[in-house]
């Protein structure tokens, strides 16, 4: 997403074309776009605060995949990074968050515009707590704090993942006033755990005095994996084949709308309180037989954040075409699915680990990247 990619900016800048009338459309619709990679080439380059400029992109997320091939690929953090060690940094991990953290504040700048237009509900970027401590729920919660200090930015969230640690972590992060961005979401089942998180945090601090009118989070819902693992269970021509990942997000749709409704809620709005927008993930289609913009146009319902990658929003902006999606037609898909034998509760648990393993890899990845950076600079690292 760096000046090797022009015709990101050129698309882009078509004011008035007919890519800049779809995304018009898509956010008519009522749907947020937040771009899924965040580096020091896309910020320095300036396309990502024309993005933001000409209204295609109000947000963007990072995880630590996304920041290990960021680091990796580029030398722009090398300066920073002399600096750094030059001051006498020396863990990995700290030389890591001190080059991340540079990026999501930059980031943070560009879209402070659009978190004021918008009364706080968008223009945010996300950044993940460590995949080391998934399974851990009070070293999630002091890192997070401690990011969430660090940063002391109101447009910014700290990623947790919805792992049995994390729903614990997401609750005790909400009382403490921390902006969430609940990650690695696969099941409804797990996202009923998240929204009562979130809520019961919401109820802790108006308990406490405590106010609750500037805190927000979003629940990220994995998509195309869903389908990655359905699929291959299925008869060759089986019409739920590419169909069953985009109901299950349908289904948790469902429930966001009936969750952040009646008697309950209703108190918590009085207060200030602002729903946890559903926000679809993986929403680049790995079936290279499917639309490329299948996860994009099956999904557009009012309050959602979808995260794209470069390819897909291109790809949408060319051809993409606006429609409402039939919930009941979800519930119909589940069911057949369910009827051929499908069984989401091993599949999406499954998803979550490889998730949280897959992290740890990119992670460790970027540890050694930045040791191996560190020492061509003749400076050792721990």
């Amino acid at each position: 997403m760096s000046a090797a990619h022009p015709r990101y900016a050129k698309i882009a800048c078509e004011k008035g074309g007919v890519a800049t009338d779809r995304i018009a459309r898509f956010r008519q619709a009522g749907v947020s776009i937040w771009l899924d990679v965040l580096s020091r080439d896309l910020l320095e380059s300036g396309e990502f605060a024309t993005l933001v400029l000409n209204g295609w992109v109000s947000g963007v997320t990072s995880n630590p995949t996304i920041f290990a091939n960021a680091i990796t690929k580029s030398t722009r953090y090398d300066n920073q990074l002399r600096a750094a060690l030059a001051a006498g940094m020396r863990d990995s991990q700290e030389l890591f968050f001190e080059l991340a953290l540079e990026d999501v504040r930059r980031a943070a700048a560009v879209l402070r515009p659009v978190h004021r237009s918008s009364g706080g509900g968008d223009g945010f970027v996300s950044f993940e707590c460590t995949p080391d401590l998934a399974e851990a729920t009070e070293a999630t919660v002091a890192q997070a704090t401690m990011l969430w200090k660090r940063l002391d930015l109101p447009n910014v969230m700290i990623k947790v993942p919805a792992t049995n640690a994390g729903v614990t972590a997401i609750e005790q992060l909400t009382v403490r006033g921390v902006n969430v961005n609940v990650t690695l979401l696969f099941s409804v089942d797990r996202y009923e755990q998240v929204i009562e998180a979130y809520l019961s945090g919401l109820e802790s601090r108006v308990a406490q005095g405590l106010p609750i009118d500037s805190l927000r989070s979003v629940a990220s819902f994995f998509v195309s994996r869903v389908d990655a693992k359905v699929d291959p269970q299925l008869d060759a021509g089986s019409p739920l084949r590419g169909r069953v990942a985009i109901a299950n997000a349908q289904r948790a749709y469902g429930h966001y709308r009936e969750r952040f409704a009646g008697k309950r809620w209703a108190q918590l709005q009085q207060q200030g309180a602002m729903t946890q927008r559903p926000l679809w993930a993986s929403t680049g289609t790995k079936n290279a037989a499917y639309s490329d913009v299948l996860y994009v146009e099956q999904l557009i319902a009012r309050d959602v954040i979808n995260t794209m990658p470069e390819a897909t929003l291109l790809a949408f902006a060319d051809h993409g075409y606006v429609s409402v999606f039939d919930a009941d037609a979800a519930e119909r898909v589940i069911s057949e699915a369910t009827a051929a034998g499908i069984d989401l509760h091993p599949i999406t648990a499954q998803l979550e680990r490889e998730g949280i393993e897959a992290f740890r890899t990119s992670y460790d990845q970027l540890l050694r990247c930045i040791a191996a950076k560190a020492a061509r600079l003749a400076v050792p690292t721990t």
